[in-house]
């Protein structure tokens, strides 16, 4: 038997608290565009598609009071979301100019790379790794 062959990541699905934040938070300030946002009201849930670039990547999901987070020390499963940027400079003085708290930039290790984090409004940390 061999090993599964995955072509590429498809997308990945957020929960968010509070729908509209997040949908501003995701379009306006991050730049993702809206494929598709649907209403489903037996869930009393909405699901909207994120492209980002012409590839879709996130599906933001609300619940009715969805359980927290778990924060520090980290849960296990799903850590962070990462994004490549150009210019981590340019991207984190964009987000800081729309009131976006960003961390000092660190420099990786292993590969001599600069990156940074932020967090989404329900505290989902977020990466900038510059490419």
């Amino acid at each position: 038997m061999g090993v599964v062959k995955l072509r590429s990541l498809h997308h990945i699905a957020v929960i968010c608290s509070s729908y509209q934040i997040s949908k501003d938070f995701y379009t306006r300030i991050l730049g993702f565009e809206v494929l598709r946002e649907v209403y489903r009201a037996d869930r009393q849930s909405y699901k909207l598609d994120l492209v980002l670039d012409g590839h879709y990547v996130i599906e933001l999901f609300s619940f009715p009071n969805p359980p927290k987070r778990p924060t520090r020390p980290e849960a296990a499963g799903l850590r962070h979301l990462a994004f490549a940027v150009d210019s981590i400079d340019e991207a984190a003085l964009g987000l800081k100019e729309r009131g976006v708290a960003v961390e000092e930039v660190r420099v990786d290790e292993h590969t001599g790379k600069r990156f940074t984090f932020f967090f989404d409004p329900d505290n989902l940390p977020i990466e900038l790794y510059e490419v």
